[in-house]
């Protein structure tokens, strides 16, 4: 039997609330914070395969990629330099992450989202106005750092804004606008990689003014969340908002559990070493391992790189661009999915079906290219049917992704966390997810250059192993008000030993899997 911790929507408490049009607005406005972050993700695989941009910034690369001697398709976009501009961002964003936690508890989440916004606006102008390689890896810098704050924010502000019985949809916004945003870049790129004289790459990367500019208006007008209020000692005013956020007068139960969790977490001197008591390991396990699995799944090799891997398997840069397109309409059409189902059929559903839609596709894709590519990476000519094959199955292995690991990679950690170690622990789940980001940018061109078909093998061989984590230690978090989340680990076969009789910062005792006051 999984391991799945047997207390449901109905094991506990459930406040009066609606899913009123200005929690939905808000949450819309909130989630638009995805959308810098999905534009950069789409724009910077699109820019590394238009000739224009590689003449100007990475010469070698463009040699390699129009030398008629280079069979080896593989190896065409191998530079440690065209790395370093991809993969400089997210170093950059784990970095400001850190440093997110603080601005985000001491100041709310508001404040947060708008340095996001305007961090990665001035990395946007800087990279569309770039003569030298130094001022793009200065710009996608600062980018980086618009992305640490945003990413450390928005899913915050959204847990604790949305009603517990809809979290999880409005939740997945920020994801939907994820791949909103990769979309748009890759409609963009297409386009603009057609305008004569070269110089629509400075578009592509200048465009990404727009969503910030959207992030930063939207961090001005949205107001803040009743438990970011409280934190702050502002308890009158988070009282009324919790009645506007929830549509019902009657609030008194859920604002009197969000002050004793503001309460205890104000006695936590040290957040950060706080996340070590025996009593958080589900919470730190999960924020560490579910980010780490999740660029593990390869997708970003498919989102970063998409024309540079279409390209390298044989595709024309139109066509290469195009395919990109493809994927980026799957992504969000799959998201939508994500939305309508996470609160019906629960989190471990989509995990666990995800999981093994991607193995299956990486299992097919690894066997395509390997019969025509082979060892030595020189395909011939590839038919159209090939091309067809490979482009379905890496949109089925997205879509796998795109209602599973993508969206439920931020909503789990933002929801399971305590007051008292919230921001810290988001900022451990944010930072990890860069850090392997960078991680698998950065060596992602090396390895397909030397691993070959094999690449897809190897992410392959993760996805089995994070699908197994899951089954055994993930319980079911569905309908579990925020800071009722302690009940779940009461509940699960393994987690139970490290949380039995804890208090959490709610003020409420888990025992037996019943929740009572205290």
């Amino acid at each position: 039997m999984p391991a799945v911790g047997g207390i449901g929507p109905g094991g506990g408490k459930e406040y009066p609330g609606n899913l009123t049009p200005f929690v939905t607005v808000t949450c819309i406005v909130a989630a638009m914070g995805g959308l810098i972050f999905g534009y950069d993700i789409g724009i910077s695989g699109g820019v590394t395969s238009m000739d224009p941009f590689l003449k100007k910034f990475f010469r070698s690369v463009y040699n390699k990629k129009h030398n008629s001697k280079t069979t080896n398709q593989y190896c065409q976009y191998d530079s440690e330099t065209l790395t370093l501009f991809t993969s400089s961002l997210y170093l950059a964003a784990l970095i400001s992450s850190l440093v997110a936690s603080t601005i985000t508890r001491k100041f709310g989440r508001k404040l947060s989202m708008l340095f996001g916004g305007l961090l990665f606006l001035v990395g946007a102008l800087i990279n569309g106005f770039a003569q030298k390689v130094w001022m793009l890896i200065v710009g996608r810098i600062l980018l980086g750092f618009g992305i640490g704050f945003a990413n450390q924010s928005v899913p915050l502000y959204l847990s604790e804004m949305a009603p517990y019985k809809y979290r999880g949809a409005l939740n997945i916004g920020f994801q939907l606008s994820i791949t909103i945003g990769i979309l748009v870049a890759n409609v963009l790129n297409y386009f603009f990689a057609k305008i004569k004289g070269g110089w629509g790459w400075r578009l592509s990367l200048g465009g990404a003014m727009i969503p910030a500019l959207i992030i930063t208006i939207g961090s001005l007008v949205l107001p803040d969340t009743p438990n970011s209020m409280i934190e702050r000692g502002d308890h009158d005013k988070a009282r009324q908002q919790l009645r506007k956020v929830r549509g019902v007068e009657d609030v008194d139960e859920e604002f009197d559990d969000l002050v004793a969790a503001s309460e205890a977490s104000k006695k936590v001197e040290h957040p950060w070493r706080n996340l070590l008591q025996r009593k958080y390991r589900p919470h730190l396990t999960m924020a560490i391992m579910i980010p780490f699995f999740q660029q593990f799944t390869g997708i970003n090799v498919i989102m970063f790189y998409a024309p540079v891997l279409f390209g390298s398997i044989g595709f024309k840069d139109d066509s290469a661009l195009m395919s990109a397109v493809i994927t980026g309409v799957v992504n969000v059409a799959a998201t939508v999915v994500s939305i309508y189902g996470v609160d019906k059929w629960g989190r471990r559903a989509l995990f666990l079906e995800g999981g093994a839609q991607m193995i299956l596709c990486q299992a097919v894709v690894a066997a395509a290219i390997g019969a025509k590519f082979g060892i030595d990476g020189n395909p011939g000519d590839l038919p159209k049917w090939y091309a067809i094959v490979v482009v379905l199955f890496i949109c089925i292995y997205v879509a796998g992704f795109a209602w599973s690991w993508g969206p439920l990679g931020w909503l789990v950690p933002s929801e399971i966390f305590p007051l008292e170690i919230r921001s810290a622990a988001q900022s451990i789940n944010v930072s990890v997810n860069m850090l392997f980001t960078f991680f698998v940018a950065q060596i992602f061109l090396t390895m397909l250059c030397h691993l070959k078909f094999g690449l897809f093998i190897f992410f392959g061989f993760f996805v089995v192993i994070m699908t197994i984590f899951i089954y055994f230690f993930l319980p079911e978090t569905k309908g579990i008000p925020i800071e009722e989340m302690g009940k779940v680990w009461k509940a699960h076969p393994y987690w139970c030993r490290f949380v039995e009789n804890e208090e959490y910062g709610n003020g409420v005792e888990l025992n037996k899997g019943a929740v009572k006051n205290v």
